[in-house]
């Protein structure tokens, strides 16, 4: 074989670091929006509140937010909007209407109503008394928020609390929840003053588009406008997340989610009717119940207090893609130096192929690095969570640098025997032994995620980027210098089947319209393909 010259890693370097840059400038491409999703100078119907920060949760029933807390909040959100919705009076948010007023916004305050009748009657005593305090400052009065979806209270019960409010307030009274519930409990319908209803396109049975999702709000609005002609309604909650998992083709980002809210905020304006954007904030703990998506609905960032979308500022998915991609590029050029600094040890020349491994390795990698540290951001929740996604992008990062170095020096994949086996079958080397290592951490992670979208997948993220990372390199070190001899491990076997059924069931589960489930089942395949031509053989020490 003729020797390959220096000229063609350098020259797959530079195609490597074009390809990055191109994708990196194609991903961060603006949009520009017609209305500003924020907009000082047209200031937002309602937004519903939620004072929670960092750690803050309502799931703690004794926790009390202070009211310099809520204060600083207000004032914040008298600047952007004319009112607040709330959905109870606990945890300190009875002090809401008092600070409101001092910044001249209003109140839709909401009672929290659940299968508790003790503390149902609290919250009405306490919202009851609210009212008359501060009259002017709260508007309406919202009695229970989705408790017929939660299936807390049956509709007679919620109808008998809506007259209970009623008869103790003079201004209109209303309840919350998904249109659908409305429909099929018609009966509430006759207790209210007014129709609230809950359109969130994302979380449709049959998710819908971002581009959509505002001729989907459209149509739901007008639908009810038939079914209830005889009294305003009202969109209680509506809007986009930010972050989080696809469902079908809705997908969250920072671009969509602007887009989204824009359209239906210039919607709302142009048919003229009511609306309440959800949320004010970022709410981190509800990613305790709903997964990441859970906590991205706010417009405005939980951490810094700070609006995602400023008016005549154009919006990017990835604001910070220049770092990004420097970040991806200095990988690209690790991988290749990886692989240069091998060869100084060897007196022969790879395969062409052996480069063009290195080479698709490192631009993937490159390419990927921003977005998966990106997810890792927005996804880890709490120490497990930041331990399993930082983990897995540690994977990801050394996956492509272990192995060019591999391929360089003629070395198969290690099995898990030879990392974790007896003594005298582990392998010497330390790179071997942390290329074993980074292939058993991004198993083990890849099959905690597999099991979860077979088992309960509903908020489990999609986790493509830092996964393609890992794998990537796995799989060509394994089809170029795979051992020609030797037993197929069981253990690699047996994850080879787990990740073959679940890209399967995960496939058909999530549905066509979902490229981040089809990327991740098309990664858990390479991955199942690479542990099933596992085979152990003595490894050169």
């Amino acid at each position: 074989m003729e020797p390959i010259s220096l000229r063609t890693p350098l020259a797959l370097l530079l195609l490597s670091l074009s390809a990055i840059a191109a994708v990196w400038w194609w991903l961060a491409t603006p949009i520009n929006l017609a209305r500003a999703p924020i907009d000082p100078n047209a200031k937002l119907q309602c937004v519903s509140y939620a004072p929670f920060r960092g750690d803050q949760t309502p799931l703690v029933p004794t926790l009390q937010i202070g009211p310099e807390q809520i204060a600083e909040d207000m004032a914040q959100l008298a600047k952007i909007s004319e009112c607040v919705r709330t959905y109870s009076i606990d945890n300190g948010l009875d002090q809401v209407p008092a600070l409101a007023a001092k910044v001249g916004l209003k109140v839709i305050q909401g009672i929290w109503l659940g299968s508790n009748r003790l503390k149902n009657l609290a919250q009405i005593q306490t919202a009851v008394r609210l009212t008359r305090e501060y009259p002017g400052i709260i508007t309406s009065v919202v009695v229970g928020n989705e408790v017929l979806l939660r299936g807390e209270m049956t509709a007679a019960d919620l109808a008998a609390n809506i007259r209970l409010v009623k008869a103790q307030v003079t201004i209109p009274v209303t309840y919350a929840d998904v249109w659908e519930f409305w429909l099929r409990h018609r009966e509430v319908y006759d207790a209210v003053d007014f129709v609230t209803i809950h359109i969130l396109p994302y979380w449709e049975d049959h998710p819908i588009r971002a581009r959509h999702a505002a001729a989907h709000v459209e149509s739901i609005y007008k639908r009810m406008a038939v079914a209830f002609p005889a009294k305003e309604i009202l969109i209680g909650e509506t809007g986009w997340p930010s972050a989080g998992r696809m469902r079908e083709g809705a997908l969250p980002s920072r671009a969509n989610q602007a887009k989204v809210v824009s359209e239906i905020l210039a919607l709302a304006k142009r048919e003229n009717f009511r609306v309440n954007l959800i949320e004010a904030y970022d709410q981190p703990w509800k990613r305790q119940l709903e997964g990441t998506v859970g906590g991205y609905w706010g417009l405005i960032d939980a951490a810094q207090r700070a609006v995602k979308y400023p008016a005549n500022a154009a919006i990017s998915n990835y604001p910070l893609w220049k770092l990004q991609m420097a970040a991806g590029m200095g990988l690209s050029i690790l991988v290749f130096g990886a692989a240069l600094l091998t060869l100084r040890r060897r007196p022969w020349t790879p395969r062409l192929a052996a480069w063009v491994a290195v080479s698709i390795s490192a631009t993937a990698a490159g390419i990927l690095l921003g977005v998966a540290f990106d997810k890792m951001f927005y996804e880890s929740y709490g120490i497990g969570g930041w331990l399993k996604w930082g983990g897995l992008l540690a994977a990801g990062i050394a996956s492509p640098m272990l192995c060019a170095n591999a391929l360089m020096s003629g070395r198969a994949l290690p099995t898990f025997v030879q990392l974790l086996g007896p003594r005298d079958q582990r392998a010497r080397s330390v790179l071997t032994f942390l290329l074993g290592a980074a292939l058993l951490v991004t198993t083990l992670i890849g099959a905690e995620t597999a099991l979860g979208f077979i088992f309960d997948p509903r908020y489990k993220d999609f986790p493509f980027a830092a996964l393609t990372m890992a794998v990537l390199p796995f799989w060509t070190l394994m089809a170029l210098n795979r051992p020609q001899e030797g037993i197929r491990p069981i253990a690699e076997s047996v994850f080879a089947g787990v990740f073959a059924a679940a890209a399967l069931y995960t496939g058909i589960n999530e549905g066509k319209d979902n490229w981040q489930s089809l990327w991740t089942c098309a990664v858990f395949v390479l991955l199942a393909v690479t542990l099933w031509r596992a085979r152990d053989a003595q490894i050169p020490k």
